[in-house]
């Protein structure tokens, strides 16, 4: 139906969570950051968001650092995918086993938790979701909250099976540029897809040819993602495509184009994991405004 989406098991909703908030497959992980821009907008300092973590989370919650726990360190790069080892030794260690249903929140920007969302997919984790409205429409509604550290938690075994044809590379976006065939999504905001304002990475604007549907326009005012219909009609230029490859400034915002089209039941899509913190450093490759 047009009005529903094909898969809604990757969103749960705050009534859902309180009511199974004991089950013992359920692992709920908060997965708050902050990128705080540099004075001239080059690029960003990343701040894990443990101290609104200890302040109020979701009862018997996780805390995970995208950057520190998940990522690959990289000098340049910021939330590199890590290697299947690296993401299976997490995930066990946040009790996270090969049949936890992980459902995903944050208290900042929504990506962070499709971010997560869509790490666990890309190594073969389909029990995934994210809460919808984060925990800012979970406190609105006066739900229970824990303060202090995580709970600890016993460990789980985490199968780690790495699906590359989830990831996209900066060789992969080249060849989008001549392929009429694939829609190349930007997730980042208006004016930094315009090339007018906010973080531009070393360039401003967007890779050539890309269009732009902003994470932020994913959603409603009080967080929660907008509707199955609404969300086929502000897709419709990727929808009309047969792939789709997304960026945005770090491979974080263009997770929300990834979650949203699955759930809309389009499977063929990448995220571009360097996105512009790549692709904007280096000159050779092309860029524009507006």
């Amino acid at each position: 139906m047009p009005d529903a989406f094909v898969h809604p098991e990757y969103l749960v909703d705050t009534a859902w969570l309180a009511a199974h908030l004991n089950d013992r497959d359920l692992r709920v992980l908060d997965a708050t950051t902050h990128t705080l821009p540099y004075p001239d907008f080059s690029l960003y300092d990343v701040v894990p968001g443990r101290a609104e973590f200890e302040t109020a989370h979701v009862p018997g919650a996780g805390f995970v650092d995208i950057e520190h726990d998940v990522s690959r360190p990289d000098p340049r790069l910021h939330f590199m995918l890590p290697s299947p080892e690296l993401f299976a030794s997490a995930m066990s260690r946040f009790g996270v086993g090969d049949d936890t249903l992980v459902v995903a929140y944050s208290t900042a920007n929504h990506w962070w938790a499709t971010r997560l969302w869509w790490m666990l997919r890309v190594f073969g984790h389909d029990r995934a979701a994210v809460l919808d409205g984060g925990f800012q429409k979970w406190a609105a509604q006066g739900r229970p909250v824990e303060q202090g550290p995580p709970r600890p938690t016993a460990p789980r075994h985490f199968t780690a099976r790495f699906r590359p044809e989830l990831v996209a590379d900066k060789q992969d976006v080249l060849a989008v540029l001549a392929d009429p065939s694939t829609c190349n999504v930007n997730a980042l905001r208006p004016e930094q897809h315009a090339g007018t304002g906010g973080v531009h990475y070393g360039r401003r604007g967007h890779i050539s040819g890309s269009i732009n549907i902003p994470a932020v326009h994913h959603i409603n005012p009080d967080n929660t993602f907008k509707g199955a219909a609404e969300m086929r009609a502000l897709f419709a230029p990727a929808l009309a495509k047969p792939r789709v490859v997304t960026y945005c400034g770090g491979g974080i915002a263009a997770t929300s184009v990834a979650l949203i089209l699955a759930m809309l039941g389009y499977e063929q899509v990448k995220v571009y994991d360097a996105s512009l913190t790549e692709w904007a450093a280096d000159r050779t490759l092309p860029m524009e405004l507006g």
